[in-house]
């Protein structure tokens, strides 16, 4: 796989209080993947991309909500998750590498 490939499967960290909550007390890390990314596409970006070392990864699809757009109905874009498990003694630092 390619590092451009990397770049595509993961989208973002994703951050909310469960993922904060994760966080601190179980390693685990929560990222927006491509929607068509696998579990050991996800574990090679993320052990290459942070150098790190992965104990397990667990994904979650997300269904878009139904919003009305003005009068119009309409939907948002599903959307996968991951969560990141990572070995002991292992963290990404996000704050490190913005310079």
């Amino acid at each position: 796989m390619s590092d451009s490939a990397l770049y595509n499967v993961i989208l973002a960290p994703h951050v909310s209080e469960k993922s904060t909550q994760l966080a601190e007390s179980a390693r685990q890390i929560v990222f927006k993947v491509s929607i068509d990314a696998s579990k050991p596409q996800i574990r090679r970006a993320i052990e290459k991309l942070f150098s790190v070392e992965v104990e397990s990864v667990k994904v979650v699809r997300q269904k878009g909500k139904k919003k009305n757009f003005g009068r119009i109905p309409g939907k948002r874009k599903d959307w996968k998750k991951a969560y990141i498990r990572l070995k002991e003694g292992q963290d990404i630092d996000f704050l490190a590498d913005a310079g």
